[in-house]
């Protein structure tokens, strides 16, 4: 009975998180981006990115865990991820770069400087890729639960995440296709951070029940939380207001978190009582 349960659960997340190979589609089906329509949606994905850090993750593990023990997993991760950050290669240009643009013309300098942009831009593409991995796992514990109530709860459930997961692929393979110009490349790892969600299935399957507390799991979810929330403000918004310019940068973050706490808002309703 567990095994057939958990086989429709698969079989729905996997409809959830492969929605998010249907929104890198619309990147790979269309023409080269240009360089403020790369920033806006970087806008817009590190707006999807905050939503999710602080309306989702974070407010989920402040009211499960208390106001202190939320915040201080919360901060933990922003702390844990400082730390880790300084071990993480920036992507500039190296001295050995300066002295070869010093030595050749201009176009080489220009061509140095794309380089610079582009890994730049691979950098956030995998960030956004690693923090949507993240926010789809927990997705796929739901679908698990909720197909375990019933399964209309669980079809509806994976309906909603699935229009939600779609923009989320765009934000993932953009960034991917600007900086690799490769539209398998954007394609795979967008679809990737989808398969996530199936992922979380078979976690909560087989080793939630008997091995982590759910205190602890809010606790690392809300330290996710964290981490999302630095790299965002540390590595997206920065390459946001360099391509987009600061004002309509800022306005493509609202517009990212108001779809976010929609889609939010539209798969609570998704949810029984209980689970929600």
């Amino acid at each position: 009975m567990v095994d057939s349960q958990m086989l429709v659960a698969l079989g729905l997340s996997l409809v959830g998180g492969l929605s998010t190979s249907l929104g890198a589609l619309f990147v790979v089906l269309s023409d080269t981006p240009n360089m403020k329509m790369l920033g806006l949606l970087q806008g817009f994905a590190a707006g999807l990115m905050l939503s999710i850090s602080f309306l989702d993750l974070a407010h989920n593990a402040i009211n499960s865990i208390g106001f202190l023990k939320g915040n201080l997993w919360f901060f933990g991760g922003v702390i844990f991820f400082m730390c880790i950050a300084k071990f993480i290669p920036e992507p500039t240009l190296g001295p050995s770069t300066d002295v070869k643009r010093r030595k050749k013309n201009g176009d080489d300098g220009g061509k140095d400087m794309g380089k610079k942009h582009r890994r730049q831009v691979l950098y956030s593409g995998i960030v956004t890729a690693i923090g949507i991995s993240l926010h789809n796992f927990p997705e796929g514990m739901a679908v698990f639960l909720g197909s375990v109530k019933g399964m209309r709860v669980g079809v509806n459930l994976a309906l909603a995440i699935a229009l939600h997961n779609i923009p989320e692929g765009v934000a993932v393979a953009l960034p991917i296709y600007f900086a690799t110009e490769s539209k398998w490349q954007a394609f795979k790892l967008a679809t990737l951070s989808g398969l996530a969600e199936p992922l979380g299935v078979v976690i909560v399957a087989y080793l939630f029940p008997s091995s982590l507390s759910p205190e602890i799991l809010e606790g690392l979810l809300g330290a996710v939380g964290g981490i999302m929330a630095f790299l965002t403000l540390h590595e997206m918004l920065p390459l946001a207001f360099d391509y987009a310019g600061q004002k309509q940068a800022v306005k493509a973050v609202f517009v990212g978190m108001a779809c976010m706490s929609a889609s939010l808002y539209f798969l609570e309703l998704s949810l029984p009582e209980t689970m929600s």
